[in-house]
This record gives C-alpha cells, sequence and structure tokens, in this order.
C-alpha cells in the first residue's frame, strides 16, 4: 500500500467515527427524551423504545471502536452489538407483561409527539450512516439499529393515536410487543452478519 492510500485510509476511518460519533449523540438524546417522557405517560412503548437506543448506543460505541481495524474484530464487536440486542428484547419482554398486569394507561398525545421527534433523528442518523457506505460489517450493524428504530417510533405513533381513539392502554402493549418482535430478530440478523463475516476473514487468511 503506497503513503497516498494510507492518508486516504486513515482520512477515511476518521470521517467513519465522527459519523458514529454523532449518530451516539443523537441515540443519547433519543435515550432521555423516550426514557423521560415514557415514564411520564407510562407508556411501555416508549421506555422499550429508550431501552433499545440505550443498547444502540453501546453498539455504536463498540462500532466506534472497531473503526479501521480489521474484519475479525469488526465481526467481534457486531456480535456483542447482537447479544446485546436480543438481551434487551428480552428485558422488554418481562416489561411488557409487567405493564400488562398493572393496566396503567398511557398519555396518547404525549407518545405521538416524542415519537415523531425520535423518528426524525432516526432518519437524519440513517442518512449519516449512509453516507459513509458499508464499510464492515459494524456499520451495517449500525444501520440495522437505526432502521429498525425508525419503524418502532413510527409503530409508536400510531399506537398512540389507537390508545387516544380507544382509550385503553392495549395498543400500548401490542406496540411494545412489536418492539420486542423487532428487536429480537434485528439482533439475530447482525449475529448471522457478524459469523459471515468472520467465515470470509477466515477463509482469506487460508
Amino acid at each position: 500500500m503506497s503513503e497516498e492510500d494510507e492518508i486516504q485510509l486513515d482520512a477515511s476511518n476518521k470521517a467513519e467515527r465522527k459519523t458514529l460519533k454523532q449518530v451516539l449523540g443523537i441515540n443519547m438524546f433519543q435515550v432521555a427524551l423516550a426514557g423521560i417522557v415514557g415514564f411520564i405517560a407510562n407508556s411501555t412503548g416508549l421506555l422499550g423504545a429508550a431501552l433499545d437506543n440505550l443498547a444502540d448506543s453501546a453498539v455504536y460505541i463498540v462500532s466506534i471502536y472497531a473503526v479501521g481495524k480489521g474484519a475479525v474484530a469488526q465481526s467481534r464487536a457486531a456480535n456483542l452489538s447482537g447479544v446485546l440486542l436480543i438481551g434487551l428484547g428480552l428485558l422488554l419482554l418481562g416489561e411488557v407483561i409487567r405493564r400488562f398486569l398493572t393496566e396503567a394507561e398511557p398519555i396518547g398525545w404525549a407518545m405521538i409527539i416524542t415519537a415523531i421527534i425520535n423518528a426524525a433523528s432516526n432518519l437524519f442518523a440513517l442518512r449519516l450512516l449512509k453516507s459513509q457506505g458499508e464499510r464492515g460489517v459494524h456499520m451495517k450493524a449500525s444501520m440495522v439499529f437505526t432502521s429498525n428504530d425508525m419503524l418502532v417510533n413510527l409503530g409508536i405513533v400510531l399506537s398512540g393515536v389507537a390508545v387516544m381513539v380507544f382509550n385503553s392502554s392495549l395498543p400500548d402493549l401490542i406496540i411494545s410487543l412489536l418492539v420486542v418482535i423487532v428487536v429480537l430478530q434485528g439482533g439475530w440478523e447482525i449475529l448471522k452478519e457478524a459469523k459471515k463475516a468472520r467465515r470470509g476473514a477466515e477463509n482469506d487468511q487460508k
């Protein structure tokens, strides 16, 4: 590799790391917003979104570590991301069951406004990630997380409307279960991508 190529690679890594730090900042904002409003509005869906974003933040930190490293290191980072996401999904499932038993009614309009703000920030974060391209499995994992978050927030908007129309907490619990499914599916996809990347790296070394 020439000296010029090395400079380009370093610049590329710095840009990728900068993008991930920006997305991490957006995620931490979402954690605070959805967590506080979810607690006040008694919304399991928003609390689930906050937990989801918290796990995403951990993933972005891991992804920042993986920038500029080899495929094996990147696949390990993605593997950790997948495990975190699946663990979060199981915790959220337990929270949904607990909320179902308490039957507390959420505040629909608070759910809608919060989810719209978070969905807009998800879209911005996704554009930031796509501007860097799919340079490794750790970046693919980051895009999966952000795309899932956007779908979750759109679902919360719909459930917030349903809560107001039907005057019931059931729509909030339903969207919470959908969040669990999205989270578990996303974690499983990332684990598969990590395994695929690791095998590819091992084959290249042979």
